[in-house]
């Protein structure tokens, strides 16, 4: 069996004699996962080798395995054991927020969940942590934009417009804007802004590593009250937004299984085809984000409509083969 696999049944165990303040016995807990009940008993008994303060006692004519109600009390805050044990594991999904206020903030949490935990437990976590890997995809360093993201902040806490040198990447060139800062947002291993541009006249996204220079201003601002973040970014397929537009995909079926075990977008339908094939419905806002996307699968992904998007997809397609074409000759 992989060892992986033996800590997280013995995990659940775990958790379930945290929540229940009767105990439970070894057979209530193999009906309760449906494992072999000498398995929970082997189970029961690692978990006590390991330190554990796990005891048993006779309840109702059966012994009913249990937690110690000082193991229960002694994290001061309102989490039981294993809740602060996986909160403390979880540090590794925050590496992508190295060299951020956030980043610190969150270390020092965790460090203080630490010192909640006994030995037994930490010992416990560091064995998960040789079986388990968290990965990550590739992100931004923030280390030269600790100030930036800082003030931002704390200019949209309270409700201060900013006045911003913004490099648009697109363009390729500085514009000095005044923005009403709605909300940081992180996507994808990169901050955002959500704000009102005063230039645009409306709501737009800003990355923070392109705003060359940042001042805050006396003027105030308030969020109008049916505006969400949310409902703005729902129809988005990533960063970039544009006029809504519904998409449909043609999947060959030697992908179609990858497409269909994710949810790639709010909107999306997917319809199985008689040849294996599937295909993939959404309403996007813009087509720049989901042209990028469908370049990653392929000759496997055929744009059906919109006509814009479909001749979009050909003339890259042209540009690819005419670089091809001039690299070999």
């Amino acid at each position: 069996m992989a060892r992986g696999d033996q800590l997280a049944r013995q995990w659940r165990i775990l958790q379930s004699l945290v929540a229940s303040r009767r105990g439970k016995s070894a057979a209530d807990l193999a009906r309760e996962f449906e494992y072999h009940w000498r398995t929970v008993y082997r189970d029961l008994e690692a978990l006590q080798l390991a330190g554990f303060p796990i005891f048993t006692d006779r309840v109702d004519g059966k012994n009913n395995w249990s937690i110690l109600d000082s193991a229960r009390q002694h994290i001061p805050i309102p989490l039981d054991l294993t809740e602060v044990m996986a909160l403390y594991f979880s540090r590794g999904l925050m590496r992508v927020l190295k060299d951020t206020v956030f980043y610190e903030s969150l270390e020092s949490f965790f460090q203080k969940i630490k010192a909640t935990l006994p030995d037994e437990t930490i010992k416990y976590l560091e064995k998960i942590e040789q079986s388990f890997e968290i990965g990550s995809k590739p992100y931004k360093r923030y280390d030269q934009l600790r100030d930036v993201v800082d003030r931002i902040s704390q200019a949209t806490v309270d409700r201060q417009i900013i006045k911003i040198d913004y490099y648009t990447m697109s363009r390729k060139k500085k514009t000095r804007r005044k923005v009403a800062p709605y909300k940081i947002w992180f996507f994808d291993g990169a901050f955002y802004l959500v704000g009102n541009c005063g230039l645009r006249k409306d709501i737009r996204i800003f990355a923070l590593d392109r705003i060359k220079s940042l001042k805050l201003t006396e003027e105030t601002f308030e969020i109008p009250e049916d505006f969400k973040v949310e409902d703005f970014m729902q129809t988005s397929f990533g960063v970039f937004h544009g006029k809504p537009q519904k998409v449909r995909i043609r999947f060959a079926a030697e992908v179609a299984g990858y497409i269909r075990e994710k949810t790639w977008h709010k909107t999306q339908k997917i319809k199985l085809q008689n040849d294996g094939s599937i295909i993939f419905e959404a309403r996007v806002a813009g087509t720049d984000e989901i042209k990028f996307w469908l370049m990653s699968w392929g000759s496997k992904a055929e744009v059906l409509s919109p006509a814009n998007l479909r001749d979009e997809m050909l003339s890259e397609a042209e540009a690819m083969l005419q670089n091809y074409h001039l690299s070999s000759a």
